[in-house]
């Protein structure tokens, strides 16, 4: 569950491009953003809303959606390497529009208005390596104007990049001979930085699933304080993956989220705990909670269980499914609390997990902070032992005063 950003993200990422002009790359962690100011609040005159269900359309909803004010393509997977290495990946590539469609955006306002330069597009990524057996994990963020192809989004044939790190489709036709493609799989994913590099082609898996009424995913009650999203729950995946001087061969599963919208979280939610769960039975199961200052979860925390046909279940807060942190972790950063480890219930399914960090620090301290990171899962399911692989994201802990 990524909820959805706001207008305060625009401003925050054109002030970060802003400084990037004056830096030697694009990594700037002087930049530090609130994640909670930063989704406090929208104005959203002039962009599109998340309303009511709508048709989705493929395979031109796999691509870009300008009239949103953001969206994101995020994408997270548990690899087995050659040597005995497990291997946990996060790519995440994200749009914000600095002003509605036809109007040139806060950033760019002082530029001329044929200046090669100015757009009112502009582009994050996120990239994190967690490498097991070598107890290290690695991340690394990236920012670019979509202007002179150092970032951008494409729907036919799918392509979104942020300078060297991309997700491509196939473009693949729909029979000889025809002009659209049938659909973006298989997927290639490929991002570099530092020591790590990943190469990975990812299948479709199952059919994709519509989060939440349809693909409307409510954030809050207010009109228009939603998402459209759907995800890809279990993509078979390979290719290679660098760990420092080592390149191996991997295969494994991941997990594809895409989302759209131009509104806020609600008053008083402060962050998000969202698990995404591969169960080696065939099954998946996402949960999120919207959290609220004091810990507790908002009405419109939810999940859903997917079967191993593709086919969901909707999963009620309490009433069908419940998590329950059984640890801590202490970032080293400023000391922030996170939860480390979870028992998650639900008991129409039979399921009871226990899901384990696979490392304690998988924090990312990058513009935002936030912890999310590869997570093994064991258990049970109506009697019977099972196990799996996922990832946990946990965001709105870092640099607040925790509750009494």
């Amino acid at each position: 569950m990524r909820p959805a950003l706001t207008s305060a993200l625009a401003s925050a990422i054109a002030r970060v491009l802003l400084l990037s002009a004056c830096a030697e790359g694009p990594r700037i962690p002087e930049a530090r953003l609130s994640l909670e100011e930063t989704l406090g609040g929208a104005d959203t005159a002039g962009f599109a809303r998340a309303l009511e269900p709508r048709d989705f359309v493929f395979p031109a909803d796999h691509g870009p959606h300008p009239d949103f004010r953001n969206e994101w393509w995020y994408v997270t997977g548990n690899l087995e390497a050659e040597r005995g290495r497990e291997v946990g990946y996060q790519l995440t590539l994200f749009r914000t529009s600095l002003a509605p469609p036809g109007r040139v955006g806060r950033a760019t306002a002082h530029a001329e208005a044929t200046s090669a330069w100015s757009t009112d597009q502009a582009y994050m990524g996120h990239l994190a390596v967690t490498d097991a057996r070598g107890r290290r994990f690695r991340a690394f963020e990236r920012f670019a104007r979509g202007a002179l192809g150092l970032a951008g989004a494409e729907a036919e044939p799918l392509r979104v990049w942020v300078e060297g790190w991309s997700l491509e489709g196939s473009g693949s036709a729909a029979s000889a001979g025809g002009t659209r493609p049938a659909d973006v799989f298989p997927l290639r994913l490929r991002a570099a930085d530092g020591d790590v590099a990943l190469d990975l082609v990812l299948e479709s898996g199952k059919p994709r699933v519509l989060q939440g009424e349809r693909g409307l995913s409510r954030k809050g009650p207010e009109p228009g304080n939603a998402s459209y999203y759907y995800s890809h729950t279990r993509m078979p995946t390979s290719g290679t993956v660098v760990l420092g001087a080592d390149t191996l061969r991997a295969t494994g599963l991941s997990w594809l989220d895409r989302e759209w919208s131009t509104s806020a979280l609600s008053d008083g939610v402060v962050g998000w705990d969202w698990f995404a769960l591969q169960l080696d039975d065939g099954w998946d199961l996402m949960v999120y909670a919207l959290r609220r200052a004091d810990g507790s979860a908002h009405p419109l925390s939810e999940g859903v269980l997917v079967d191993p046909s593709g086919t969901k279940r909707a999963l009620e807060w309490d009433a069908d499914v419940t998590v329950k942190p059984t640890g801590r972790w202490t970032s080293p950063v400023d000391g922030a609390a996170y939860p480390s480890g979870w028992r998650i219930a639900v008991p129409g399914a039979g399921l009871d997990l226990e899901v384990t960090p696979v490392l304690e620090d998988q924090e990312l301290d990058l513009a935002f902070r936030y912890w999310e990171g590869a997570v093994r899962v064991s258990g049970t399911a109506a009697g019977r032992t099972l196990a799996g692989r996922g990832y946990v994201e946990l965001t709105g802990y870092a640099g607040r005063t925790p509750e009494r």
